[in-house]
């Protein structure tokens, strides 16, 4: 291949990421704009990108209208505790299913990409009633134990694979050193799949925070409702909509997994090698 063919190829790639960008930015960047216009301007026959007159009524009016901070209050309740314990549940599954390949292990890991296909509206059914049995109707345990289910077996497939490509030699490597199974757990395995565990426990947490049909049919009382669904009281009868507050509400609504996202993706690489290192 030419160096020509190949610089056209680079900009071939590079175009089709810019695009892929604009594609998925387009949304997020209009909700925002939306968020700070006026009354007016949301009605305007000719919007603009950029709000004429920057305003904060809309947020106003969401807290006014809505409680929002209720609401995220028990969306981050629910998603940090789905994350942290799907985790705090699939990593040492993982480890035994990656480390002995029986067929056991074979069959559980086709049950849990199996698992995946099935619908919400096939298991809401049972699972209500199952929640009713336990008294976990309306209650942020209940939904807790439901995203933690339904975020685990995407998690320990997730964490099978890292824990497939931590080398067996690093470990056999520790054990030669003198190193125990616990040790050698704890300084050599457990670095290597920090970034598969946080990865994980993000997908969890975004999923969680993100998650609707649930939420609705299991929290019934305004004290309970998560946020998702808190801000489908801004839309009124026949579809109509409050779009002002309503897009103020959303674009809060994406802050805190925008600002986890941020925080942690510099420090999802950190782990990668750092049980490589013998001290």
């Amino acid at each position: 291949m030419s160096m020509r063919t190949k610089r056209s190829v680079r900009a071939g790639q590079y175009a089709a990421l810019l695009c892929y960008l604009v594609f998925l930015a387009f949304p997020f960047l209009w909700l925002i704009s939306t968020a700070f216009k006026p009354a007016p301007e949301l009605g305007s026959l000719h919007p603009t990108w950029i709000p004429q007159h920057p305003t904060l009524d809309n947020f106003r009016q969401a807290f006014d209208e809505q409680p929002l901070l209720r609401a995220t209050a028990n969306s981050l309740i629910a998603a940090l505790s789905a994350g942290l314990i799907a985790v705090l549940i699939a990593t040492p599954m993982a480890y035994v299913m990656a480390r002995h390949r029986t067929r056991l292990a074979t069959a559980a890991t086709g049950w849990v990409i199996v698992s995946q296909a099935f619908p919400f509206v096939l298991l809401i059914i049972p699972l209500f009633l199952v929640l009713k049995n336990l008294h976990l109707i309306n209650t942020l345990g209940g939904l807790i134990l439901v995203y933690v289910v339904w975020a685990l077996p995407f998690a320990l497939w997730m964490l099978v694979g890292y824990v497939r490509a931590v080398p067996r030699e690093l470990e056999e490597a520790a054990a030669v050193d003198g190193a125990g199974r616990l040790r050698t757990l704890v300084s050599v395995t457990a670095p290597l799949l920090a970034p598969g565990i946080v990865a994980t426990a993000l997908f969890a947490f975004i999923t969680a925070w993100n998650e609707f049909f649930f939420a609705l049919v299991l929290l019934k009382t305004p004290e309970k409702q998560t946020l998702p669904v808190v801000l489908t009281h801004f839309l009124g009868a026949e579809g109509a909509s409050d779009l002002g507050p309503l897009a103020a509400a959303a674009f809060l609504a994406t802050l805190p997994s925008l600002v986890l996202f941020a925080v942690i993706q510099r420090r999802i690489t950190g782990g990668m090698l750092a049980g490589a290192v013998k001290n």
